[in-house]
C-alpha cells in the first residue's frame, strides 16, 4: 500500500526533527512504559514504541471491524454461557493465556483508575497472594478484601500456569465463586483461546451460539481466517499433512495470548513432526498465515534512531460488553488499536519488543 509520507521518510534531517517533537509529545500525553531495567518501579520510565506517521487503513475494512466488533462481543458471551461447548471444546487443549511477571505497562492501568476515581469510585490494588490471606465471602457470596466489600475484580494478573501456586489457584476460586462482576470470569477467559476460535469456524457453530441472527453470523465469518484442529484422527493428520506440504501458507498456534508464541516456517516444520504422533498436538492449532500488503513507515523506539522500514499493521477494536444475568445491559465498541511491525518479524505484540503503537489514517 502506497503512503502520503513518501517524501518526508526521504528527508533524514526533517526525520530527525520530527520524530524529536513526536518523542517529547508521546511523553507529554502519558504514552509511557517502565523499564525493562526497572519493570517494578516508575522512578524511570520511557514513551512506549510508536509509528512516527499514521498509516493508511482502507475505510471499508475500518468500517468492517468496527462494524463486527459488537457482534464478537455477543459471542464471546454466548461462548462463555455454553458449559457443554467449553467443556467438549477444551477437553483436549491445554489453556495458557499470557501476561507480564513484571508490570511494565502500568500507566494505562492508572488511567483507568484515576478515571474511575473522578467518578467516586475507588480502586484497591492486591495481588492473589493477598486474596488468599484477607480475602473471604460471606454467606451471600459478597467478596470482601480488609473488610471492604469488592463489586467488581479486574484481572491484570493470572493468564500464565507459573502464576499459579496453589495458594493461588484457591485465591481464583474464592473471586470466581463471589458474586463480584469479574473482567474476565473464568469462562469469558476459556472462551478467548485459540482452540475455541477454531471450533467456531465450523460449519453451523455460529448459528448454534447466536440462534436468529443472521446477519451477525454473516459479519462474523467475514472476518474468519482458515482454521483447522490438530486433533487426534483423521481431520488432525490432514491438517498437518496439509502444513508440511506448504509450511509458508500456515502458522502454528498454542494455547496462549501476547506475542512471541505461534511458530513459522522452518521452526512450523519442526515442530509439527514431533508433535503428529503425540496427544500434544491437541494443545495447538493451525491457521491459515494473513498476508498483508506491506507498506513503508518510520518506527521509534526508546535508545534507537528513527527507523524507515516496510511494515505491516494488525487491527484491534474495543468494546464494552456488560450483561446482568440474561439481561443485556451494554454493548458497544469504543476505540481501536493498530500495532505495527516491520515484516522481517513473523510474531510478536509491543510488549514483546516487536510491535509498535500506530494510528489508522482512513483512505
Amino acid at each position: 500500500m502506497a503512503t502520503n509520507w513518501g517524501s518526508l521518510l526521504q528527508d533524514e534531517q526533517q526525520l530527525e526533527e520530527l520524530a524529536r517533537q513526536a518523542v517529547d509529545r508521546a511523553l507529554a500525553e502519558g504514552v509511557l512504559l517502565r523499564t525493562s531495567q526497572e519493570p517494578t518501579s516508575s522512578e524511570v520510565v520511557s514513551y512506549a514504541p510508536f509509528t512516527l506517521f499514521p498509516s493508511l487503513v482502507p475505510s471499508a475494512l475500518l468500517e468492517q471491524a468496527y462494524a463486527v466488533q459488537m457482534d464478537f462481543n455477543l459471542l464471546v458471551d454466548a461462548v462463555s454461557q455454553n458449559a457443554a461447548f467449553l467443556e467438549q471444546t477444551l477437553s483436549s487443549a491445554l489453556v495458557l493465556l499470557i501476561a507480564q511477571e513484571k508490570e511494565r505497562n502500568i500507566f494505562d492501568q492508572r488511567a483507568i483508575e484515576n478515571e474511575l476515581l473522578a467518578r467516586n469510585i475507588h480502586v484497591i490494588r492486591r495481588t492473589f497472594e493477598d486474596i488468599s490471606e484477607k480475602g473471604s465471602l460471606d454467606q451471600d457470596r459478597r467478596l470482601f478484601v480488609d473488610g471492604q466489600e469488592i463489586a467488581v475484580v479486574y484481572f491484570r494478573d493470572g493468564y500464565m500456569p507459573r502464576q499459579y501456586s496453589l495458594q493461588n489457584w484457591e485465591a481464583r476460586l474464592l473471586l470466581e465463586r463471589s458474586c463480584a462482576a469479574k473482567c474476565p470470569d473464568i469462562a469469558t477467559q476459556l472462551a478467548g483461546t485459540k482452540k475455541v476460535q477454531q471450533e467456531l469456524s465450523r460449519p453451523g457453530m455460529l448459528e448454534m451460539l447466536l440462534p436468529g441472527q443472521p446477519e451477525a453470523v454473516a459479519r462474523l465469518r467475514a472476518t474468519f481466517a482458515g482454521l483447522y484442529s490438530l486433533d487426534m484422527g483423521e481431520e488432525g493428520d490432514q491438517a498437518i499433512a496439509k502444513a508440511l506440504a506448504a509450511p509458508s501458507r500456515f502458522v502454528l498456534k498454542p494455547q496462549r495470548e501476547g506475542g512471541g508464541n505461534n511458530l513459522y516456517g522452518e521452526e512450523m516444520v519442526q515442530a509439527l513432526k514431533q508433535l503428529k504422533d503425540s496427544e500434544e498436538r491437541a494443545s495447538y492449532i493451525l491457521m491459515e498465515k494473513i498476508e498483508p500488503e506491506p507498506f513503508e513507515n518510520c518506527l521509534l523506539r526508546p535508545g534507537s534512531p528513527a527507523q524507515v522500514v516496510q511494515c505491516i499493521s494488525e487491527l484491534g477494536i474495543f468494546g464494552v460488553y456488560v450483561r446482568q444475568e440474561k439481561t443485556l445491559v451494554m454493548n458497544k465498541h469504543v476505540g481501536h488499536l493498530l500495532r505495527t511491525k516491520a515484516i522481517e518479524h513473523a510474531d510478536g505484540g509491543v510488549a514483546a519488543g516487536v510491535a509498535v503503537l500506530d494510528n489508522p489514517y482512513p483512505v
